[in-house]
């Protein structure tokens, strides 16, 4: 197994967004995040031979992460065409072998049918924009839907709702996780060149 450095080495090239949205929350997950996201499941051998799912793939940060710790397959899940492109074009960088399947739909209504194990990665919006309060309990209704277990990244302060959330949908919250990350200056109403972000990162297992 590559070590977690290796492994943030090699998501280092995944470029983010050319055309973020605000509305969607469009923040690329930062390779230092993805990587211990993804080695904490590789460690819980959640990664190795399964179907492993990125909910808003975005431009598929967590998704090459996954794909470079030997899984049977990959499948991206965006609804944006324009940052699935980028996650095609990503893959190119990457160099990842591993079978990726991009699938264009709103991640909240998943067109998923998986019969084997399923693993669910996703930095899922966090709900911060007017009118989109919530977003990432949506997210987590589809994971409960789809997954044997779950990672998902979540702004910080959002213990009492993960796991109330996964005990009232037939999950158990196993491991939590603090991660802070920096995010640059893309939007007009940042105030500032970049923002420490705290975050919190959940495994669920899903019954």
């Amino acid at each position: 197994m590559a070590t977690k450095r290796a492994l943030e080495a090699q998501l280092s090239v995944v470029a983010g967004f050319e055309n973020p949205q605000a509305a969607l929350e469009q923040y690329p997950t930062p390779p230092e995040i993805a990587a211990h996201v993804i080695h904490v499941a590789d460690l819980q051998g959640d990664i190795d031979g399964r179907t492993v799912v990125d909910l808003g793939t975005g431009t598929g940060m967590l998704a090459f992460g996954a794909a470079l710790r030997g899984p049977a397959r990959v499948v991206g899940v965006e609804v944006d065409r324009d940052a699935l492109a980028t996650a095609q074009t990503n893959r190119v960088r990457v160099g990842t072998t591993t079978p990726i399947h991009w699938i264009q739909a709103d991640a909240t209504r998943a067109p998923l049918r998986i019969e084997e194990p399923v693993t669910v990665v996703m930095n899922p919006p966090f709900g911060a924009q007017d009118g989109h309060e919530g977003a990432d309990r949506a997210f987590l209704v589809t994971a409960a839907e789809v997954a044997d277990v779950s990672y998902s990244v979540h702004n910080a302060g959002s213990q009492e709702f993960v796991e109330a959330f996964a005990a009232d949908n037939g999950g158990e919250v196993t491991h939590a996780f603090r991660a802070t990350f920096t995010l640059d200056r893309q939007f007009d109403f940042h105030d500032a060149e970049s923002k420490e972000i705290d975050t919190e990162v959940y495994r669920i297992e899903w019954t």
